[in-house]
């Protein structure tokens, strides 16, 4: 009998605690899409063409660098139509660069909700990386567009480009597992955001956004940059542009990189969420 009563009793504490993580789920989901609105919102305030220069600046930075690199330096021997070349890589690229440079300082900018609310840590980041991927769905615009005007060009759209939902997840827990790392951090260590800024430079020139990786004849350095993470992010995201389907070795080696880089910076969020009312 005292068994049974033990049993009953158990279940409706497990009942109640799954109702309590559902409630939780729920809760932090509403907060975080209601922060995610409010980050746009914040990105183009004030500004006469808003929400416009999501589509504006790759589109401007594409023109740029298409002038440049194919008429001053060369294109190099790159097999797609060189604009939108450039273009996937800038939006792609942008896609890491925008999450983990907002969710850098969230944690110290939402103080207030920090200290006064029961939010969860962990929507403040996640909320950066979702932005992130909102305004990646307005730079796609621009992409569509690009490809469009140069249809005569040779440019084509294939059924490939559906597939894109399928890499977006994977990209999303890399720029989220960085992201995690870089706002711990930055809690304790506020000069990251410098020192985070000039190794961005340096990432981004050595992605190949505006040239191959051909191109480079030591083959050390082309061994050396194939350890850059997003450099299988572009090729992936590329191959779908061009009507090629990544094999499956390419989509356990993108997933596995997010995954693993999620945990960690799981592993590292996790251990220093205490400490961040102290050093806030």
């Amino acid at each position: 009998m005292t068994e049974r009563v033990n049993r009953m009793a158990q279940n409706i504490i497990a009942k109640r605690q799954i109702k309590a993580n559902a409630l939780q789920f729920k809760k932090s989901v509403v907060i975080m899409w209601a922060m995610v609105k409010k980050n746009i919102k914040n990105q183009y305030r004030r500004s006469v063409l808003g929400i416009l220069w999501t589509v504006l600046n790759p589109l401007l930075t594409m023109l740029v660098m298409a002038f440049v690199f194919a008429n001053i330096f060369g294109r190099g021997n790159i097999n797609m139509d060189y604009p939108v070349y450039i273009l996937s890589g800038t939006i792609v690229f942008g896609l890491m660069r925008t999450a983990t440079v907002t969710a850098l300082p969230c944690m110290v900018n939402n103080h207030d909700l920090l200290t006064k609310t029961r939010v969860p840590y962990f929507v403040f980041p996640a909320s950066n990386v979702v932005s992130s991927l909102v305004n990646f769905g307005f730079s796609l615009i621009a992409l569509i567009a690009v490809m469009l005007i140069r249809l005569p060009h040779g440019v084509e759209f294939h059924w490939t480009l559906v597939m894109i939902l399928a890499w977006l997840p994977a990209i999303f827990l890399f720029s989220l597992g960085l992201s995690l790392v870089l706002c711990s951090v930055y809690v304790r260590f506020r000069d990251i955001k410098h020192l985070y800024n000039v190794f961005l430079t340096l990432w981004y020139y050595i992605t190949p956004v505006f040239y191959s990786i051909t191109q480079l004849e030591d083959p050390t350095v082309q061994k050396v940059l194939v350890i850059n993470p997003m450099l299988h992010y572009l090729e992936y995201f590329r191959s779908l542009i061009l009507g090629v389907v990544p094999s499956w070795q390419t989509h356990v080696l993108i997933y596995a990189i997010g995954i693993v880089t999620m945990l960690l910076g799981w592993l590292v969020f996790k251990t220093q969420r205490k400490s961040f009312i102290i050093y806030i």
